[in-house]
């Protein structure tokens, strides 16, 4: 077990190269769910090629964000809701630190009743039941198997990572050649293009689906690189572990969706499972296999990385702790998912786009606060609110909140009644409307990024130089740190 909790890493424990984090990354995002973002796109109203390009431009951009605050990691040696604390000070930061808390959780949940749903159509095409008991089953069994990941820590998801991805690369490859014949390209081609609105509402919801719920968790695993290790090749493999499949589950995925209406509704309600339609019975088990574990392998590194967010918001106990309080949440969230609603991919979207804006603000400031530092952190005053970091800093936290709340008033979700209240700004902009064409471009998580980055350039220049030029403070007492 992982006896780290906030503490930074110390040199003597710090191994492996920046390709080493192709594993973590690209286990994480195996998921057969990438096929369900095909029938996701297709579903704003665009052709084939409107979305394909949409989601390559979403799924690089958003993760090569991820690469570059990667790159925090190993320049200061702790996670990235610590990172984060010299740009918004040691308690200013609890704020972005419940919000990224709140964010792993809910993908931890999704994933997780994903994958119970999954094996529940699985076991119902089968003939071996699919019903509630089923359901629990699958729920216990997935459930334990993600909990025990985020307890154990580090070196169990790295191992782990490394068996999903040849485990779900190798099926997944095979699930591509079982259903190619379902797809008919005339039909996908007969696809009519959508607006340049519609067409930013998919590119949006590409990013929000793919790197914008990671940001707050990239520099996780690279506080574990020696500090000479090159920064490029942090970027680099990050944003290529990450993005290479997706993009090929993607492409499929459109062609699937498609080439089938049936298919492509289906999905909306249960996005693996719906998957499972056209596959021949024997595979299935196969099929349940690489579905789980490429959910698994994503709720892991969320429960680990909302384990830490947890006590980066202020929670003092031991990381293993807050990671296993998490799983609890997660399960009952699952049970909700699973049993209670019938609304997923409404209830889903609306998820991702209201927690995407204050991420993506936050993803803004940390981004140019990052910029701007010519120097490594100083990592003991992390953790102290008279250091050099401050305790509140009140630009990037005003900032954070002016960002949320012009986002919030540029999204809307019907699907979701309890966020009918969003898109408050788009009359008084003079764009339709919650009912006009830009209603569902989601404009507000973009103009979030880039108010929060583009203010913190402008206006927290002076703050990082002055935090720069103070000597190196006294080492770290471990006793100064909560739940190390």
């Amino acid at each position: 077990m992982e006896v780290h909790g906030l503490d930074v890493i110390g040199d003597a424990e710090r191994k492996g190269t920046p390709r080493t984090l192709f594993w973590p990354w690209f286990g994480a995002n195996v998921s057969i769910l990438g096929l369900s973002y095909g029938s996701f796109a297709l579903g704003f109203g665009i052709s084939f090629w409107q979305a394909l390009a949409a989601g390559v431009i979403g799924i690089v951009f958003s993760f090569l964000l991820c690469g570059f605050v990667a790159v925090a990691g190993k320049r200061g040696s702790a996670p990235t809701m610590v990172l984060s604390r010299a740009a918004y000070g040691v308690r200013g930061n609890r704020l972005p630190s419940v919000v990224s808390w709140m964010l792993t959780v809910g993908w931890e949940t999704v994933l997780t009743a994903l994958a119970t749903m999954a094996t529940a159509t699985v076991l119902d095409r089968l003939g071996w039941g699919g019903g509630t008991g089923t359901k629990v089953v699958a729920l216990i069994v997935v459930g334990a198997l993600v909990v025990v990941g985020g307890v154990m820590g580090f070196d169990l998801i790295m191992r782990l990572q490394t068996v999903i991805t040849v485990v779900t690369g190798v099926l997944t490859v095979v699930y591509i050649g079982l259903v190619a014949d379902h797809i008919h390209w005339s039909t996908v081609s007969a696809v009519p293009s959508g607006s340049a609105q519609e067409f930013i509402g998919a590119l949006v919801f590409m990013m929000t689906g793919f790197g914008l719920g990671w940001v707050n968790a990239a520099a996780d695993y690279s506080r574990y690189l020696p500090r000479d290790s090159s920064g490029r090749g942090v970027v680099g493999w990050t944003t290529f572990g990450a993005s290479v499949a997706p993009l090929l589950l993607l492409v499929f995925g459109l062609l699937l969706a498609g080439s089938s209406t049936t298919l492509n509704t289906a999905i909306a309600a249960d996005p693996i499972g719906a998957l499972t339609t056209i596959l021949p019975t024997w595979f299935l088990i196969p099929f349940a296999a690489v579905a789980v574990l490429g959910l698994v392998g994503g709720a892991v590194l969320d429960i680990y990385s909302s384990g830490l967010a947890l006590l980066a918001a202020g929670l003092r106990v031991p990381r293993y702790l807050a990671a296993l309080l998490d799983g609890v949440l997660m399960i009952a969230g699952s049970i909700y998912i699973v049993f209670l609603t019938d609304d997923f991919l409404g209830q889903f979207i609306g998820f991702l786009t209201t927690l995407g804006v204050p991420v993506a603000a936050w993803c803004g400031v940390m981004l140019a606060d990052l910029a701007l530092r010519r120097r490594d952190y100083d990592e003991a005053d992390l953790f102290r609110p008279r250091g050099r970091y401050g305790d509140v800093e009140p630009l990037p936290l005003v900032l954070t909140l002016a960002a949320t709340a012009i986002g919030w008033g540029l999204v809307t979700n019907t699907a979701a009644g309890w966020l009918e209240w969003q898109g408050y700004l788009l009359g008084p902009l003079g764009l339709g409307g919650k009912d006009g064409s830009w209603a569902y471009a989601n404009l507000g998580v973009l103009a979030a990024l880039a108010l929060g980055f583009l203010g913190t350039l402008a206006l927290g220049r002076g703050r990082v130089r002055t935090q720069e030029a103070g000597p190196p403070s006294r080492p770290l007492d471990v006793r100064e740190v909560p739940g190390a």
